[in-house]
């Protein structure tokens, strides 16, 4: 069988003889970072340790740029910001052992919001991996497989030669829908050991591209043009696969109401007539979308969040769009469409006929009521004033981070993300100390905008060490905590639940004080300074901090 070659790219002479004549003093560690340029990489997020640094000297003579963070797991969640933001890959270098393992928690969280991080590990030296107990630092009997469960592949080198390979076989994996974390590893031995291999060049990882089936296509365009009460769930996944003009066409087109899932904040206009917002949590849209003769569900898989806590039981027909196979029909019967967001939602909207229904507006207003009279009965006054003073501080393109804290809650169902890509949390895998670290990678991407980190005091202490970070690199991240004395959720599910909260409660730092020991800025805020004393940091140059004491209360939950 014979190949046609005319289409790679051709050698010049000069090339040619460099190729034959690589430069001296190489070693594996230049094929990483060689490999990483010709696939495209600019930024690199990491922390060295003794195992990976050869990999860390070549950084010194390549033009990437290198981001570095105090903790593995930090580093790991800046890396899925930048993934985030960008689109791109994010490549996240760690040592082994320890060190590896100390980013898992950050691993899981890209690998449930399918950020494209691809974490390139040292090893112990070659001599030592085979599961044999010779006592080498940071030896693990398998260290791939603490990370098999959690990122999308895993990807070993054994020899140099391997090296461009399996970091452009991960990259590709990384971009294919869905996104998500890879896993590469490399003993420490070939990364020191000089190699005469050429320069790396011509790399192609271009990522499959995943297409609806036309007949799925036909048939979900016929149940929708058809449909008496259409509604659409819009997920993370019409966020990350570009496709929010898609999804309004669509909307428009058949005059179905859209909700937005947590995780895809931003993807439909928050003030569009047919926008049903983010209300998951709330009984009046569970109601609304359970009335649905025909629900369009587009880059979400339903999950405990996006289902209000798993209550919600659809009447009518399904209609699933989703990357990730695994999440096709997992929790609802459907018809399931294998596809990307963007190429589904592209060929639905040539295929649907469209839909008249001048009552649609008027039944999400019905519905948007309703949830504000619930809120309003609650006397939770404060809670959306310091929602709205954040709203009214931060540029309306400017992303923000918010960790797992009361405030964060409040946003995921009443914050106003007004574009597309703006608004991020760790609700994928729900660990602490995603916000200020995630901040500082989103910073990292695109330092023309200052970007907002929202913690409380209890996430903000997992994530101290990077004020360091942010103010060694000058990044213009704002971080606002929410001081409350503890675990401020933790202590509402706790006194619900028990009566009373048990190991809730912390002492913590003067945050103000901590913050300036930094060289970073910090200002102690009140909710009706929250605002003015917000927005001044924001529009100030470099890192800065406000600290806000408040004691915040989350709305009545509807599924219990």
């Amino acid at each position: 069988m014979s190949h046609d070659h005319d289409d790679r790219p051709r050698l010049t002479p000069a090339q040619a003889e460099a190729a034959l004549n690589p430069p001296a003093g190489r070693n594996g560690g230049d094929l990483v970072v060689e490999t990483l340029q010709g696939l495209g990489a600019t930024t690199v997020f990491g922390l060295p340790g003794q195992h990976a640094l050869g990999m860390f000297d070549a950084l010194r003579r390549s033009s990437l740029a290198y981001i570095g963070l105090r903790v593995e797991n930090n580093a790991g969640f800046a890396a899925d910001a930048y993934g985030r933001i960008t689109g791109e890959v994010a490549p996240l270098l760690l040592s082994t052992g320890p060190g590896a393992l100390t980013s898992l928690a950050a691993l899981q969280e890209a690998a449930a919001a399918s950020a494209p991080v691809l974490a390139i590990s040292s090893q112990i030296p070659t001599a030592g991996l085979g599961g044999g107990r010779h006592g080498y630092l940071h030896e693990l009997r398998d260290q791939k497989a603490s990370f098999r469960d959690i990122v999308k592949s895993v990807h070993t080198v054994r020899t140099a030669s391997q090296v461009p390979s399996a970091i452009a076989a991960a990259w590709e994996s990384a971009l294919t829908a869905p996104h998500g974390p890879v896993w590469v590893e490399i003993p420490q031995d070939v990364l020191l050991a000089e190699t005469v291999l050429p320069v790396v060049s011509a790399l192609d990882a271009t990522p499959r591209e995943l297409y609806p089936r036309p007949e799925l296509t036909v048939a979900a365009a016929h149940l929708l043009s058809n449909a008496g009460r259409p509604a659409i769930i819009a997920g993370g996944g019409v966020v990350r696969s570009d496709a929010t003009g898609k999804l309004l066409a669509l909307a428009e087109k058949i005059n179905a109401p859209v909700v937005t899932t947590f995780g895809g904040k931003g993807a439909f206009p928050w003030e569009h007539p047919l926008s049903l917002r983010s209300w998951l949590e709330d009984r009046h849209t569970t109601d609304f979308l359970e009335s649905a003769d025909v629900l369009l569900v587009v880059g979400s898989g339903l999950g405990e969040l996006s289902s209000n806590y798993h209550t919600f039981a659809p009447r009518g027909r399904v209609i699933q769009i989703e990357a990730d196979a695994g999440k096709l029909e997992s929790n609802h019967p459907a018809l399931g469409i294998h596809s990307d967001a963007r190429e589904a939602l592209d060929d639905l909207l040539d295929a649907v006929e469209a839909r008249e229904d001048a009552t649609a507006p008027e039944r999400v207003a019905t519905v948007l009521g309703a949830v504000r009279d619930r809120i309003a009965a609650q006397d939770l006054t404060l809670e959306q004033q310091v929602l709205a003073s954040v709203r009214e501080a931060l540029p309306d393109t400017s992303p923000s981070f918010w960790d797992m804290t009361i405030l964060a809650y409040w946003a995921w169902s009443a914050f106003d993300a007004r574009h597309p890509n703006t608004m991020h949390s760790a609700q994928g895998a729900g660990g602490l100390g995603y916000g200020f670290p995630a901040a500082i990678g989103a910073a990292a991407a695109d330092r023309t905008k200052p970007v907002l980190a929202v913690s409380g005091d209890g996430g903000a202490m997992y994530s101290i060490a990077e004020l360091a970070t942010a103010r060694q690199y000058d990044l213009p991240v704002t971080w606002l905590i929410v001081d409350d004395g503890g675990y401020g959720i933790l202590r509402e599910y706790m006194t619900g639940a028990f009566g009373e909260a048990t190991a809730t409660e912390l002492a913590r730092p003067d945050f103000v004080a901590l913050a300036e020991s930094f060289g970073v800025p910090a200002v102690l805020t009140t909710p009706e300074s929250l605002a003015a004393d917000l927005g001044k940091a924001l529009a100030s140059p470099g890192p800065s901090v406000v600290v806000l004491p408040a004691l915040l209360r989350m709305f009545e939950p509807t599924h219990l």
